[in-house]
Formats: structure tokens, C-alpha cells, sequence
């Protein structure tokens, strides 16, 4: 089952009560939590882009709703509400919710780029990044061209772990739509 969390569908504690979670400390350290199946996945995607070079990591995984909650909050006294609400979504709307979810970072250079203004900037090891999704079960969350369907703007580097199934089926289609269009077609 594919979790849809977004300001019009609530997230829920029990629709993630059955994942299994796992541990990883990434490349600050930190300690993320993320569903074991998605992250499987990850490590595989990032040995397939070692093979080209490409290094990426996880800079961000599940999120608790006193999490979301802190850094809404966080970005609210910095930008004001409208803007926070633009940038970051509010607990119980967050995708990072589910487990299955991962914002990455790139090594350029021999460190990450962690600042979202420089990954905006890295397009063409975004392209081949995302050109490799599919292959491991992931997707492109928030795609450019398609703020007004997801609520976000383009976000290269959140992932989002649907299963290679399904990613192999969604092609240009944000998850809202897919999921629409395949409810459709199953009920």
C-alpha cells in the first residue's frame, strides 16, 4: 500500500504502525530512521551511482510529528507563516511521515552539498539521478511543472520509496495523480 500525506490527506500513526523502521547514521552522524524496505533500496541506488561517480547520502528521513512540528515552527520565526507554509509542510502533512521518504545530498568536491540553493544547481547529476529512480523503486516527490498539483516546489533531492512496481508505472505523474488514476482503474 502506498501512503499518500499531504495537506489534503492526513497522515495517521496507524497507517505506518506495521513498517519496519531501521537506524542509519549518515554522513553528519546524525541518527535517521527510515522504513526497512526503503532503505534497502537506497543503498543500492547508491552503489548503482558510485558506478558513475555519483555520491549521495540521506540528510533527512522519517520525521515524528513533534519533528515536523519544530521545524515548521523554526522556519515560521524566520520567514513568517505564509512563507513557512511554502517551504516546509505542516505536521501532519509531511511525506517524511511515512518512512519512505528521503531528502539526499550530493558530494561534490569531497564534501556534500547540503544547502538547497546549490543542489537547485546540480541539474545535470539530478537528471542522471533521476533517470536511475525508477530501477529502485523510488520517485521524484515534488517535480518541476507540477507545484499546483503537489503543493511544493521542485525538490530533486526528496525522494519518495513507492516499490519498483508502481515506479516503473508513474512515469511523468506526480503520486497524487497516479494514485487517482490507478484507484480508477482498480475499483
Amino acid at each position: 500500500m502506498i501512503l499518500l500525506i499531504n495537506r489534503d490527506n492526513l497522515f495517521n500513526e496507524d497507517d505506518i504502525k506495521n513498517l519496519e523502521m531501521v537506524e542509519y547514521e549518515n554522513y553528519k552522524e546524525d541518527t535517521l530512521y527510515i522504513e526497512r524496505e526503503a532503505f534497502r533500496h537506497f543503498e543500492m541506488l547508491k552503489a548503482h551511482l558510485k558506478v558513475d561517480g555519483i555520491i549521495i547520502d540521506i540528510s533527512s528521513a522519517y520525521r515524528s510529528l513533534e519533528k515536523q512540528e519544530s521545524i515548521f515552527l523554526d522556519y515560521m520565526k524566520r520567514y513568517g507563516i505564509d512563507e513557512a507554509d511554502e517551504l516546509v509542510a505542516m505536521p501532519g502533512t509531511s511525506d517524511h511521515h511515512t518512512g519512505q521518504a528521503i531528502d539526499i545530498v550530493i558530494m561534490n568536491d569531497g564534501s556534500f552539498i547540503e544547502e538547497k540553493e546549490k543542489l537547485l544547481k546540480e541539474e545535470e547529476v539530478f537528471k542522471k539521478i533521476h533517470q536511475a529512480l525508477k530501477y529502485f523503486g523510488f520517485i521524484v516527490r515534488y517535480p518541476k511543472g507540477k507545484e499546483e498539483i503537489t503543493g511544493f516546489t521542485y525538490r530533486p533531492w526528496h525522494l519518495r520509496y513507492i516499490g519498483e512496481d508502481d515506479a516503473l508505472k508513474i512515469n511523468d505523474l506526480t503520486l497524487e495523480e497516479y494514485l487517482l488514476d490507478r484507484d480508477k482503474v482498480t475499483t
